[in-house]
């Protein structure tokens, strides 16, 4: 068996453009992975292997890479920052043990970071901060690490100083061992020099040094003691205390350079060596029963136990299917049965590769703390549980947003729609955040997504890699509807027709929920007027209805249905009569409550040069936008919207007239909230077109 204490499972993670995928790459040159870095700007970096992700310079799919450093096996997932990719992110932290998260030194913590910070503190996973980019117009390190503080209250710990600033940044200085490192002008990332700590640093290196070893003490009081009392720890000994707070959350050892100019980028490595979680560091993966309950057991990171692995991300390419699964314990080999303990079915594994971005290396076997891939699965989706047959486990489940946009299409010619049928099919597979519907009455396939660039990639892929030829119609919103008034009502079904009939009898109360609480259904009948059998039939027939709300169709969200009385019979009484009854409960109460539609509101970042402020800001209250905060930065302003997701369409190409083509934006889900009555009564107007043209 392998050490696992040699393994590093880390992602790189961050908001678009703050240089993950270039640190990526510069972190495979320096491992000897790679002999040729390729630049984003170029369409050439190694884990951008998708035609769009070279175009747009931007990346849509995690991709996975195993490198070595100092001995240590590192499996490195790099992961999208656009907002419409964020369940890759997601999905990639549920798998990892470590990260690296990578900001911007003159954007410093930006609205995407936010996303994938609450992301990494959700899933416990332990990170190193490095503030890329040092060598930009406007970028200053220490205001970042106030950000880190401020707007994602995590506690950064500086590691390191720069020495100089935007163009004239030529290296830095290493708190921990007092050295200062300077990098030439030639770009190669082992050109540098260890020089002395310049003059006029001396005092911040030293007062920066004292802090971070006083926090990293606060790990061992025995330590920190003796440091009160004047003796120095030893490197060792702070070491240990770093890493020990790192796994624990306490705080996020912080690092700086520019990994464009391969400055700085080995003590990021030198860092997930000596400060992240292996995998027996961190809290083995809880197990679950068939409801998705965990059941206080664990999968311990051990190849002693039986086999348990999360099939984590499904990817189609020119070699087949691909299932990349994560193994939290036991060993997997080459011709081994394995079973899908969602499915039921088992599997035997033919070919398992290690991933280098879409080149791989077959290998016979792999055990617990691998990232690895396996070829030609068939019935395996997206967080399915891997386990051995005799064994069988299910780990803890991913779940993943509900999409906000759907647009119409169909393909231009009758042959497509085969071809269509089965691209869409891998799609799905590889993407859980992407749905697809077909209407029955139009016959048009709808596809939902989390945005529009998110949908435009995907009808690109379509036509691109599978050959489809689309009409794409209009982006349409995915509107609910909710009630406004609480009422009390009562509703009986009896029916006679020979035989046994039918009746029962219900009394309740329906009000607006909670926000984002969904359908909540309680009971608080006393005695025997409606029987504890019923009430699941109960629950299921005003549930089943919150599809189709009365206005315009939409389905419902945030009702509260209390059941406070009724009546049965005690032979035409069943749970069939009861679900009837509640579904015919739903239909005459609804109209009366007060129906209303709700609308998407996204939480905008728009980030604009500051002589354009007042038009970006016009133009979003036109928008039904409503200011949040302004940010002033060296570089522009920051602006925080929040704004209805219908009035945001065609937005970049706005954004872009209005400055010049110098304006940034990014949007994310936020909530729902109402409509305004005239925008509520065209969407009503144009479901009821709908119905009669159908």
């Amino acid at each position: 068996m392998t050490d696992l204490t040699l393994y590093r499972n880390i992602g790189i993670f961050a908001h678009v453009d703050a240089g993950k995928t270039t640190t990526t790459e510069r972190i495979l040159k320096l491992t000897g992975k790679i002999h040729k870095t390729g630049e984003v700007h170029d369409g050439a970096a190694t884990t951008d292997f998708m035609e769009q992700e070279q175009e747009r310079g931007i990346t849509i799919q995690s991709a996975a890479t195993t490198c070595y450093w100092r001995d240590h096996r590192f499996n490195i997932i790099d992961t999208p920052g656009h907002v419409d990719f964020t369940v890759e992110v997601y999905r990639s932290l549920k798998v990892l043990d470590g990260g690296v998260g990578v900001f911007c030194g003159s954007g410093g913590v930006e609205p995407q970071s936010e996303t994938n910070w609450r992301y990494a503190n959700e899933s416990e996973v332990a990170r190193v901060i490095f503030v890329n980019k040092l060598d930009r117009m406007g970028a200053d390190f220490l205001r970042v690490v106030g950000q880190v503080e401020k707007v994602l209250g995590a506690n950064p710990l500086v590691m390191c100083l720069p020495i100089g600033v935007e163009e004239n940044f030529i290296g830095l200085v290493d708190l921990l061992e007092r050295k200062a490192y300077v990098w030439d002008d030639s770009g190669l990332p082992e050109n540098f020099e260890v020089v002395e700590i310049p003059a006029d640093m001396v005092e911040l290196v030293e007062e920066y040094r004292e802090k971070m070893i006083e926090t990293a003490l606060e790990q061992d009081d025995d330590l920190l003691m003796a440091y009160m009392e004047g003796e120095e720890p030893t490197i060792a000994d702070v070491k240990r205390c770093i890493r020990k707070g790192t796994i624990a959350l306490d705080f996020f050892p912080t690092l700086c350079g520019s990994a464009f100019k391969n400055k700085g980028v080995q003590m990021v490595l030198d860092a997930v060596v000596d400060y992240l979680p292996c995998p027996t560091d961190v809290k083995p993966q809880p197990l679950t029963d068939e409801d998705g309950n965990e059941n206080g057991e664990f999968a311990h990171v051990s190849t002693e136990e039986s086999l348990k692995a999360l099939a984590f991300k499904i990817m189609d390419d020119r070699f087949g299917a691909l299932t990349f699964v994560r193994i939290y314990s036991g060993t997997l080999n080459k011709g081994d049965s394995i079973l899908n303990s969602y499915t039921g079915k088992s599997e035997r594994i033919g070919r398992m590769v290690e991933m280098h971005a879409d080149d791989r290396n077959e290998i016979s076997t792999a055990q617990a703390g691998d990232i690895i891939a396996i070829v030609g699965m068939k019935n395996v989706q997206t967080g399915h549980t891997l386990c051995d047959p005799k064994h069988p486990v299910t780990l803890e489940p991913m779940i993943f947003p509900e999409p906000v946009i759907s647009i119409a299409v169909k393909p231009k010619d009758k042959g497509g729609s085969e071809k269509m049928g089965v691209a869409i099919g891998k799609m799905i597979a590889e993407d859980p955040s992407f749905r697809v519907e077909t209407d029955e009455d139009s016959g048009e396939t709808i596809l939902k997504g989390m945005g529009e660039l998110h949908l435009d990639i995907k009808v690109d892929i379509l036509n691109r890699t599978y050959g489809v030829d689309l009409i794409v119609g209009q982006p349409q919103v995915a509107y609910r509807e909710t009630i406004t008034m609480p009422l009390e009502d009562s509703y009986t079904h009896k029916k006679q027709s020979g035989g046994s009939g039918q009746f029962g009898k219900i009394d309740y109360r329906i009000k607006p929920g909670e926000p984002g609480t969904g359908f909540v259904f309680s009971s608080v009948v006393v005695g025997g007027n409606v029987p504890k059998e019923f009430f699941p039939a109960i629950e299921k027939g005003f549930k089943g209805m919150m599809d189709q709300g009365p206005l315009a169709g939409y389905p419902v969200l945030d009702v509260e249905v209390e059941l406070y009385d009724g009546g049965f019979h005690a032979v035409d009484s069943s749970a069939v009569a009861f679900e009837i009854a509640a579904k015919g409960a739903f239909r005459q109460s609804m109209p009366k409550a007060g129906p209303q539609i709700i609308e998407p509101i996204m939480k905008v970042d728009v980030f604009t040069p500051e002589d354009h402020v007042g038009d970006v800001i016009g133009d979003l209250n036109r928008r039904r936008g409503m200011i949040k905060d302004q940010e002033a930065g060296v570089t522009g302003v920051k602006i925080k919207a929040d704004v209805p997701l219908s009035e945001m369409f065609g937005y970049i190409g706005s954004l872009r007239t209005m400055t010049s083509g110098r304006g940034q934006f990014s949007m994310e889900f936020a909530h729902y909230m109402p409509c305004p009555q005239n925008i509520a009564n065209d969407v009503i107007a144009e479901a009821k077109a709908l119905k009669e043209a159908k």
